[in-house]
């Protein structure tokens, strides 16, 4: 029997099928994708290896060698009254044994640790007041496991900055980026030496999260009895720990966009604050101003006087003194021929704005004012019997005898 034109189809499509079978898929599902032929392990090895590379990965290998572990000793000393001042200072006893020294002190010797990073080549290092400002003795620990003694260039309590110098020539140092372009969400790594894991294997910590946030700004008790100012800090979730401080918080480039500072903790002690996820740090074009004051006069004078007291307006206050609302802060008293006196303001004037930044809580005051220097011009926005005006205050140094300063 002959073979018509369709049985001759049909037979040649089942012997391809019989050759080549498919695999069924189910209705709406894509076919499996083709997997890699590989004709060696050191291939299939580079594939991999090429996978696990990223933006991030990147970052760190560029940023590590700059980083370095900071080990301080500071001399502290301790004053303590005499246990037996109560008898000896009685008349009586005292024409036995004569005057005894009422007070002692005594020396002794506190180690921290923290992070910095190199800025240039030939030594410079940015790190935390905090960290190494009253440092007597300062070791900087390299990546490449070499020890410098460092000394102190310069450091701000108020801005919690210090620059740091070692000898030699050559150094790793890392790019700093434009902090005011930060994003949120964007990538955020944070360097440092948590818990003095540095010393280990001279290597840094690495931990990375996102910004989250931008212009987040308070103040803080300082433990020379300054406050410090923290403004417009970047927050990130980027793990940070005891001994992150002073590292830097860099962006997926590789660039510097903060020195890392502050944590909030659930930790009762320092030695063992770890990470919640709310971690902040000094944005890098905050710190450059800083920085550049530092290198070129060692410090910033901060020891200015406003001549005016300043309190909190709630609604009894409000009341008292017929405001609209609790927005501001109060002048509550204005010293003669003082700074605020020379300036015009009185008391019973509220502030709204200083720099056209607004003022609603004494918080906000604060920030504007600590952050100052000797001589600078502040302008203060003010309520005064339902009238709105602007005053220039210039801080002055404060008077040896003493002066209110806010």
């Amino acid at each position: 029997m002959s073979k018509t034109p369709f049985t001759s189809f049909f037979t040649a499509m089942m012997m391809a099928l019989a050759a080549h079978p498919m695999t069924a898929c189910k209705p709406g599902a894509e076919m499996p994708p083709s997997e890699p032929v590989y004709s060696n392990s050191q291939q299939a090895n580079e594939d991999l290896s090429g996978s696990r590379r990223n933006a991030i990965t990147r970052a760190v290998r560029k940023s590590s060698p700059a980083i370095v572990g900071i080990n301080v000793t500071e001399t502290r000393t301790q004053y303590y009254r005499d246990p037996w001042d109560d008898y000896f200072g009685d008349p009586f006893f005292r024409n036995f044994y004569g005057d005894r020294p009422r007070t002692y002190k005594r020396n002794y010797e506190v180690r921290s640790l923290g992070s910095g990073f190199l800025i240039s080549a030939d030594g410079y290092i940015l790190t935390n007041d905090h960290v190494a400002g009253n440092a007597s003795k300062i070791v900087v620990t390299m990546t490449d496991g070499t020890k410098h003694d460092a000394r102190i260039i310069g450091t701000d309590p108020v801005s919690d900055v210090a620059v740091l110098k070692i000898e030699g020539r050559g150094f790793p140092f890392l790019t700093l980026s434009n902090s005011d372009d930060v994003e949120v969400g964007e990538w955020a790594i944070a360097f440092g030496n948590p818990f003095g894991l540095f010393d280990n294997n001279a290597k840094p910590t690495v931990t990375v999260g996102v910004v989250s946030n931008v212009g987040v700004s308070f103040t803080q008790p300082g433990e020379g009895g300054e406050d410090r100012v923290y403004k417009n800090m970047i927050q990130t979730d980027a793990a940070i720990s005891s001994g992150n401080s002073g590292g830097p918080l860099v962006n997926a480039l590789g660039e510097v966009i903060g020195v890392n500072t502050v944590i909030y903790s659930t930790s009762q002690s320092a030695r063992g604050s770890g990470s919640i996820g709310i971690g902040f740090a000094i944005p890098i074009n905050r710190v450059k101003a800083i920085v550049d004051r530092l290198q070129k006069d060692g410090s910033i004078r901060r020891d200015f006087w406003t001549g005016m007291k300043l309190s909190a307006i709630d609604e009894n206050v409000a009341r008292y003194f017929k405001l609209s609302g609790t927005d501001g802060v109060l002048v509550s008293e204005v010293a003669t021929d003082g700074p605020a006196d020379d300036a015009g303001i009185e008391p019973g004037d509220v502030i709204i704005a200083i720099n056209g930044r607004p003022t609603l809580r004494d918080e906000d005051v604060n920030i504007a004012i600590l952050d100052g220097e000797v001589n600078q011009k502040l302008k203060f926005t003010v309520i005064r019997s339902g009238e709105k005006k602007d005053l220039t205050m210039t801080l002055l140094a404060r008077p040896r005898s003493g002066g209110v300063r806010n």
